[in-house]
């Protein structure tokens, strides 16, 4: 104190000037920024191959929504979540490489997750057998697509434009309407006493909150298809209403869903607006009863890891196979069928392999998981059991080009395993052996990150 008084009133006040400072630059910093992506006029819908035309109308808006992250070394990263069915490869490579140019964010720093809703428009390059378009509709998603591709960069840019201090923290809640569907016929659970099948009812939730210790953002997940809903309205299914709830409970946040390891796991029951909205304020309730709890805070320390890695893809099958698809099967599949045909017969080559998204995330001591396509809930499981119960799992992040079936699942075959190539346009199902070459890919990053293995 004797030191300090020497030097005098101005340098007390140069102290108390500067320590605020220093406190602030020793923390996170995090940004959050909003914008509807619904369509402003009637589209076709992602999801369901049974719809036979465009939309009708609006149920409640769709969002994209952004957290921007910087940890006290000006490490910077950003998840972006959206109301869509899947954000396809060239959609997604667009928009991180506009943001590469723009904040200088590379692939590993940018996480782009899809809720999954199936009450969503359809985008371009993306289920391209599945809707029977003219070219007046096909005008009509290139043009949203584009519009939605300078929305997504744009609300990145704001959401770091409003980086403040902030403090987060993180933990884990539960509920239980998800069903592996696998495993449990839909039509059969009035007569079940017991369901079947792994789970993941995990509610992975973080807070952040500003320095004075209000909540500014809500990050929640859960692994479960967006299905309840197959109506002509867009809507952001249960986790829109899940969001709408906690948005309305906490007035100064904005709350933020990602999908989960989901691929396998319905909602049910299902297919009526208060169903959507019930689970909607069952996932919201599990988010709420967490806040009220203690979290695990947050130090402020962020390490990031991205890579690439090739899936080999089976062969298309024969003329043979594939007149027989044509002459009998649902329409989508006579389409994909009939493009496949015509692309063998005219000697044009398939592709053998698929870049596969894999991104690992360390905030603090909070492990984030972030894997493309639908990732069945196997995945997530098998991450946990190997880096802890806590940990958060996405899938659909990235890019969505396929359903990600675990190695059990692939021999099984069924929709997840093998048929639903056809929905995402692969000449055929995956090779075995992906779920080691996945897993490997997710240790190696892990390690990157430095994650301990429990």
């Amino acid at each position: 104190m004797r030191g300090v008084a020497k030097r005098g009133t101005a340098y007390i006040v140069w102290m108390l000037l500067i320590l605020p400072l220093a406190s602030e630059a020793a923390g996170w910093r995090a940004g959050i920024a909003r914008t509807v992506i619904t369509p402003q006029q009637a589209m076709w819908q992602a999801g369901y191959a049974a719809r036979t035309h465009a939309s009708e109308g609006t149920l409640h808006d769709l969002w994209a929504k952004a957290v921007a992250l910087e940890d006290e070394n000006g490490n910077r990263a950003v998840l972006v979540t959206t109301d869509l069915l899947g954000i396809p490869k060239a959609v997604s490579d667009r928009v991180r490489t506009e943001l590469q140019k723009s904040l200088n964010l590379s692939k590993a720093q940018i996480i782009l997750n899809s809720s999954h809703t199936h009450s969503g428009p359809v985008l371009s390059n993306a289920l391209v057998d599945i809707y029977p378009l003219d070219a007046a509709e096909q005008a009509k998603i290139d043009t949203y697509t584009q519009l939605l591709e300078t929305q997504l960069v744009q609300l990145v840019q704001r959401a770091f434009a409003n980086l403040v201090p902030a403090t987060l923290s993180a933990a884990n809640g539960v509920t239980r309407f998800q069903v592996n569907r696998r495993n449990n016929k839909e039509n059969a659970l009035l007569q079940q006493s017991e369901l079947k099948g792994p789970n993941d009812y995990a509610v992975p939730v973080l807070r952040i909150a500003d320095t004075s210790g209000a909540i500014k953002a809500l990050v929640f997940g859960y692994a479960c298809h967006n299905t309840v809903l197959d109506k002509y309205q867009f809507s952001g299914d249960y986790a829109g209403f899940a969001q709408l709830e906690l948005e309305k409970a906490y007035p100064d946040a904005t709350a933020l869903y990602f999908q989960g390891a989901g691929a396998d796991q319905n909602p049910m029951p299902r297919r009526t607006v208060p169903l959507a909205q019930q689970f909607g304020r069952e996932l919201a309730a599990a988010v709420q009863r967490v806040l009220d709890e203690p979290m695990r805070p947050l130090a402020p320390q962020l390490t990031t890891a991205y890579s690439e890695i090739d899936l080999a893809l089976s062969p298309p099958p024969t003329e043979t196979e594939l007149t027989t698809i044509i002459n009998g099967s649902e329409p989508y599949q006579q389409r994909w069928a009939r493009r496949v045909l015509a692309q063998k017969q005219a000697g044009q080559p398939f592709p053998t392999s698929y870049p596969y998204p894999v991104q690992v995330w360390k905030l603090g001591d909070q492990a984030l998981f972030a894997l493309g396509g639908e990732l069945v809930v196997a995945y997530a499981l098998e991450i946990k059991k190997r880096y802890g119960p806590e940990a958060f799992v996405l899938g659909y992040s990235n890019d969505v080009m396929a359903y990600i079936p675990s190695e059990t699942i692939l021999q099984e075959g069924g929709y997840e395993g093998a048929s639903s190539q056809m929905v995402y346009g692969h000449p055929g199902p995956w090779q075995p052996g992906l779920q080691e070459q996945i897993m490997k890919e997710v240790e190696r990053l892990a390690g990157e990150v430095e994650l301990i293995k429990k």
